[in-house]
């Protein structure tokens, strides 16, 4: 099992440590909620070292990533970031990822830690095919660098303080390379999995202890935490965002995701199996995956049945949980056709008893505290 370039900052401060996707990870610190609500209404620190990164680089770098992801690359400038997936040829989803631009020539992929070793076979299939060279041209990093993610309301004004460059004004899905805590190079980006806001950086391994320690300084007089995986899910589920493995997966197409918005049928964006997409969208999915809150008190677990008011079996759900900032059960849900619309109720199977729920729009959160404070 593989250890985080941060995994020794995690046992000082008593994490609970638990194996995941090969690496030893921590599941909580101070306890799920606290750290949940801490990156909702101040700032979380996250070690998400564990997701994987490869470089392409080259004049067929923009011909590869357009060809295997189903968002348009062609509308990227430089410095900006694209959330994407991996469409299969077989009508599922390899992987969903962010796509970094960086200039014409050189895109990072940033994709799941649990996927790393079928997304980089997937990717070398492909890069052979359209003679892309493999290590030099599509390289594997992930075992590296190391990355952080700093989610919350506060982090612009924490971290604005390890730097000169002006990031505070950063869009939001942009990326640079600046200095950084006194380092010279870091990946600089404006993304994240929370919904909280914030930012995610990528930082060479021998750099780690630099990093790390500077953000916990710069952290301290705005309340920052370490954040565990227990909270990164809960939060990321408040959002309606989707888990690799739980919402999507290799027999999920994104337009039965509701991933449709980065599934861009346009000319010159031919992505693999594209024409299946096309027709499911053209035709309309059997099920679709929707959001949904409790009613009745409850909590929604991932493989819970799902039944109309006339005890039809009409889906299950993906992910489930209670929310930390709403106090009530939540989740997300294929189902099937004619129990889409908003307001829908719907009843989940929990422990025998058939327990009522409404379908919301995402986020399923909507009250999260402005960005700025």
């Amino acid at each position: 099992m593989k250890n985080t370039a941060f995994t020794k900052y995690h046992i000082e401060m008593g994490a609970k440590m638990v194996p995941f996707t090969g690496y030893n990870m921590p599941v909580e610190f101070s306890g799920i909620n606290d750290e949940h609500i801490t990156c909702r209404e101040k700032i979380g620190l996250f070690d998400v070292s564990h997701m994987g990164e490869f470089w392409v680089k080259g004049p067929k770098a923009f011909e590869f990533v357009q060809k295997l992801t189903s968002n348009n690359v062609a509308d990227l400038t430089d410095g900006k970031v694209q959330y994407t997936c991996f469409p299969n040829d077989k009508g599922g989803i390899v992987d969903d990822l962010l796509v970094y631009r960086f200039d014409e020539n050189n895109y990072l992929l940033v994709v799941n830690a649990a996927n790393i070793d079928k997304d980089w076979e997937w990717c070398k299939k492909h890069a052979q095919n359209i003679g892309l060279g493999i290590g030099e041209e599509l390289k594997n990093i992930s075992d590296d660098i190391c990355q952080v993610a700093v989610q919350g309301p506060y982090a612009l004004k924490a971290i604005q303080k390890l730097t000169n460059e002006n990031v505070i004004d950063m869009e939001m899905f942009s990326v640079k390379k600046i200095n950084f805590a006194g380092i010279d190079e870091v990946i600089f980006s404006t993304t994240g999995y929370t919904g909280a806001g914030g930012y995610e950086i990528y930082a060479d391994n021998k750099d780690a202890d630099k990093l790390y320690t500077a953000i916990l300084e710069a952290g301290k007089e705005f309340g920052l935490k370490p954040v565990g995986l227990g909270a990164r899910d809960t939060l990321r589920l408040e959002m309606g965002f989707c888990l690799y493995g739980n919402d999507i997966n290799e027999t999920t197409s994104p337009i039965e995701a509701g991933l449709g918005w980065v599934t861009k049928f346009v000319e010159g964006n031919n992505f693999i199996h594209r024409e299946y997409h096309e027709n499911l969208k053209n035709e309309g999915p059997n099920k679709r995956l929707k959001c949904f809150v409790m009613i009745d008190r409850g909590i929604p677990r991932k493989d819970y049945k799902i039944f109309d008011e006339n005890q039809n079996e009409i889906g299950i759900v993906t992910s489930g949980t209670m929310s930390p900032m709403m106090k009530v059960g939540i989740g997300m849900a294929y189902l099937d056709q004619g129990y889409w619309k908003e307001g829908t109720e719907i009843y989940i199977e929990v422990r025998n008893k058939k327990l009522k729920a409404e379908l919301v729009k995402p986020p399923i959160f909507k009250d999260q505290l402005p960005m700025d404070k």
